[in-house]
């Protein structure tokens, strides 16, 4: 069994945007710039959109972040995102979610312009993943194929168990493991309605849990030697811990982890990566390799 580094892994490929920022200010261009958009004060919200100014500065980036209240309105939001689909100095932005209740998710979205949404969430970018045209990728399904491909791991012909079809995560990833040129594997995607969750998984020699329900996945869903992702990241209460809770995966990772070739930590494997990619997707976006 072979632990899959995320955090490394995050590192290395920083290091690498890094370089290539130098030389895109060497050939005289300006650096890099990520807007992020935080509403209200959620602690998770708060912890990662803190993590990507952080990653900004590794990389050389310029990075911007616009705070409202968690009692802005619509109107007053869209015209932020207007501002800056405006404003040729932002290459990327995001809005950091989830959002307040009285806020359309979806028209927040769809508002953000394709080109600039590094997130990978438009419409556009998702049907443009669906169809095999390049275009931006959502940061959690590609930092998951990129940590396939830097460990080696050949997903060609291989089958592929997800647990879960959220936007964000459980469809795309299904599509880029589909893809032909991309994982190239036969997918098959569970969820609350699918019957005998537990022999589909066993069935897999890649199996993605993104479902958010700690500990899930146990040792008698896993086929010996497969490759098993955790996406799931949930705060559980742990009094013995000064912040009051850990964070735990989806996966029992004592009881799989000794059946795996492959297995990612919780904390360290996917979560890193997930911040990795919306930087490496910038970089796209400064250099315009998705659209003109």
């Amino acid at each position: 069994m072979q632990i899959i580094d995320g955090k490394a892994t995050a590192a290395a490929i920083k290091q690498e945007i890094a370089d290539s920022v130098k030389q895109l200010i060497a050939e005289g261009h300006r650096r890099p710039c990520l807007a992020a958009i935080l509403v209200g004060h959620d602690g998770g919200s708060e912890t990662y959109v803190h993590n990507k100014v952080m990653a900004c500065e590794a990389c050389g980036f310029d990075s911007r972040l616009i705070r409202f209240e968690d009692t802005v309105s619509q109107a007053e939001l869209l015209a932020c995102i207007d501002s800056l689909n405006a404003d040729d100095g932002v290459d990327g932005f995001i809005v950091q979610l989830p959002l307040p209740a009285h806020i359309d998710k979806t028209r927040v979205i769809e508002a953000i312009r394709p080109e600039k949404d590094v997130d990978g969430f438009h419409p556009v970018n998702v049907g443009r993943l669906a169809i095999g045209l390049p275009g931006f990728i959502s940061a959690t399904p590609l930092g998951i194929l990129t940590l396939l491909r830097r460990y080696g791991i050949d997903t060609k012909g291989k089958e592929c168990v997800i647990l879960g079809r959220s936007n964000i995560v459980g469809k795309p990833l299904s599509q880029l493991m589909m893809q032909k040129g991309y994982g190239d594997t036969t997918v098959t995607v569970c969820h609350s309605h699918s019957s005998d969750i537990a022999a589909t998984c066993r069935r897999a020699d890649i199996l993605i849990a993104a479902i958010g329900r700690p500990g899930f996945v146990t040792a008698d869903m896993v086929k010996p030697g497969a490759v098993v992702i955790d996406v799931g990241t949930t705060r559980v209460p742990d009094a013995g811990r000064k912040s009051g809770f850990r964070l735990s995966g989806d996966v029992c990772f004592d009881e799989v982890a000794p059946l795996c070739s492959y297995i990612t930590p919780v904390p360290g494997g996917v979560g890193p990566m997930t911040i990795c990619m919306l930087m490496l997707n910038t970089l796209a976006a400064a250099r315009h390799e998705y659209y003109d």
